[in-house]
């Protein structure tokens, strides 16, 4: 996306802009937004005013359609997707933000006519003034109060076990969540973000949050520090700390695009080769960005050139569903299929025996997913410890579950839903 086509709109035209083109392409809100926001002229109140449009009318549009279906004359599925863009954008700000009646009808029905014409513009004010005469819409299901596909419920219940924990976690899946930076070691400092106005998290390492757009810290704009979920960066530490100090070791990441982790891992590592790889050519080329030592290569991970021998760490952040970072991307909750799962699942095993039959003995590989759902945590490790008797689990430390692993959950530990397995080969 072209975020200079977004210069001189206001804050409800650049929020419908962006919610129509994610709709449109694989690109995530949580990418998109930041660029637009550096390349508008609004000011700091409106640029936030965006950022609670765009994600909060993705996240809760499962909520915003059941409101809507009663009002329209024909069914949901046939309303041409600029017209039900601009209903859910009029509809979160009067039933979610609470935006008054006159102005929330006002305000859309004036964008429609600049992002849709003028005879939409009819339709989306007679809606809109239905929406608004009757606001008492009261959801049936957990789906739509929660703005969830049922499947995603289905997931978190097998792995929760409990309601009110799965109450829990979609209320903080529809949390506005604020950025999350890291320093990375010998990059950046600490004092230089808090000097910017970002905040430590309490207790760990090297993580800060921050009310505004990260873009606009110096150390961000020159990649010396980076934008990453607590969860993310507590996977890369917890993987690291697997090293004995003074160690030399070969590392390798072998899913590195776009390099948050990759980035993050190589400050940490000081020592040792590392390698950073991405098949597909056009992210790979994202990791030159961040990385300064690495060495950065393009292959088929389930499929290792010969040439590349053994090394003593490979850290797996696998292709995943991503459902555990529903509050950071809330589309990835209407782009994902239970459809997908099955290919994700086979990728995963085979990336993880691609990894096993290129590690020395006594070396560790970090099995990770930006997901809780069991076929791709628990029951993906069991399966591999089942076919490799040679490895054995880890205990990745403080925070592990009664297996040894990471399950991080938003409700929990205000991170994104990380897991991580370290498995160890022994002989």
């Amino acid at each position: 996306m072209n975020s200079s086509r977004h210069e001189g709109k206001s804050a409800r035209q650049l929020a419908w802009e962006l919610i129509y083109e994610v709709d449109h392409s694989s690109t995530f809100s949580n990418l998109e937004v930041p660029k637009a926001l550096s390349n508008s002229n609004l000011d700091a109140r409106d640029k936030a005013l965006v950022t609670n449009l765009v994600y909060g009318t993705l996240r809760m549009r499962a909520f915003l359609d059941g409101a809507i279906k009663p009002h329209l004359d024909r069914k949901l599925e046939s309303v041409d997707l600029k017209v039900l863009t601009t209903l859910r954008l009029g509809a979160y700000q009067f039933l979610i933000l609470h935006t008054p009646a006159h102005a929330a009808v006002n305000e859309t029905v004036d964008l429609a006519k600049i992002v849709c014409g003028k005879s939409a513009a009819s339709f989306v004010n007679a809606v809109m003034r239905r929406i608004t005469e009757h606001p008492e819409y009261d959801p049936v299901t957990l789906s739509e109060k929660y703005s969830h596909p049922e499947w995603i419920i289905t997931a978190f219940r097998d792995c929760l076990k409990d309601d009110d924990l799965v109450k829990a976690q979609l209320e903080s899946d529809n949390a506005i969540a604020l950025p999350t930076l890291v320093s990375w070691p010998h990059l950046s400092s600490h004092q230089e973000l808090l000097d910017a106005g970002a905040e430590k998290i309490p207790n760990s390492l090297n993580a800060f949050t921050f009310k505004g757009n990260p873009g606009d810290i110096p150390a961000i704009r020159e990649r010396r520090a980076g934008v990453q979920d607590l969860g993310s960066q507590l996977v890369v530490e917890k993987f690291v700390a697997t090293q004995t100090s003074g160690e030399e070791l070969r590392w390798l990441d072998l899913c590195a695009g776009p390099g948050g982790k990759a980035a993050y891992l190589e400050a940490l590592v000081s020592k040792g080769e590392m390698i950073a790889n991405e098949p597909a050519p056009a992210r790979a080329k994202l990791l030159s960005q961040v990385l300064k030592r690495a060495k950065i290569l393009s292959f088929d991970g389930r499929e290792m050139p010969e040439e590349l021998g053994e090394f003593d760490r490979i850290l797996i952040d696998a292709p995943c569903t991503g459902i555990g970072a529903l509050r950071r991307r809330p589309e990835v909750r209407w782009r994902r299929q239970p459809s997908d799962l099955r290919a994700l699942v086979q990728l995963q095993r085979e990336l993880l025996n691609s990894a096993a039959r290129r590690l020395n003995v006594g070396g560790v590989i970090g099995y990770s997913t930006c997901s809780p759902h069991i076929a791709e945590t628990k029951m993906q490790v069991s399966d591999f410890l089942r076919s490799h008797s040679n490895f054995r689990r880890v205990n990745v430390g403080e925070g592990a579950d009664r297996d040894g692993d990471l399950q991080l959950w938003t409700y929990r530990d205000g991170t994104d839903c990380m897991f991580l397995s370290l498995l160890e080969r022994v002989n």
